[in-house]
């Protein structure tokens, strides 16, 4: 149909706005802290599945791993070479447009991808789909209206209060999130990242 094609043409425009970003301070220092909090928080068997939405260079699947976990993740553009040259299972797909079976992964890791969709109600939904019954959900964001102006960059397109993701996330289907605020300075200035915490119904 033809509003398709134009969704698709607007969504294959949106990938010229995709850019490598280098692994740096404080990405590095947070994913190690919270990768290390849920494993640590939630106990997940060994061998469970996750999957890691925009996994840039594979460092959370890297630890994750090394916890004893099973980490798929998407990304496209050069980290997805970057990843398969450590030797990690990375598909190159849109966080919209999982092409995994319903209910397969234990933990849904989304750290600062789901800013860069044009509908995130819509990849909230994805991301329930393929967590199993009982399974969590890691998402974090940036705080719009920072000295950093996240909300300007060019493949940002959801950079939204946090009152209106938890309401996003909760419409879902989601349990009520743990919000965590991460308050920190950059050179640019003050900068915040909220990052929630949900698990999926039981069936």
């Amino acid at each position: 149909m033809e509003k398709f094609a134009r969704l698709e043409q607007f969504l294959s425009e949106c990938r010229n706005d995709i850019y490598p970003e280098p692994l740096a301070e404080p990405h590095i220092s947070i994913t190690n802290q919270m990768t290390k909090h849920l494993m640590d928080e939630h106990k997940f068997a060994a061998g469970a599945r996750v999957l890691d939405v925009g996994c840039g260079e594979g460092l959370a699947m890297e630890k994750f791993k090394e916890g004893g976990l099973d980490p798929v993740g998407i990304t496209f553009g050069e980290d997805l070479r970057a990843c398969r040259d450590k030797g990690l299972e990375v598909h190159e797909m849109d966080q919209s447009f999982l092409e995994f079976d319903d209910a397969v992964f234990d933990l849904v890791w989304c750290r600062h991808c789901l800013e860069h969709s044009i509908f995130p109600s819509f990849t909230l939904s994805q991301f329930m789909r393929v967590l199993k019954p009982g399974g969590l959900l890691y998402v974090e964001v940036p705080a719009p209206d920072t000295a950093c102006h996240h909300e300007s960059n060019a493949n940002h397109y959801s950079v939204l209060p946090k009152s209106m993701w938890a309401h996003l996330i909760v419409r879902t289907g989601f349990s009520h999130p743990q919000v965590i605020d991460m308050n920190f300075d950059v050179p640019a200035g003050p900068d915040v990242y909220w990052a929630f915490i949900q698990s999926k119904p039981e069936a």
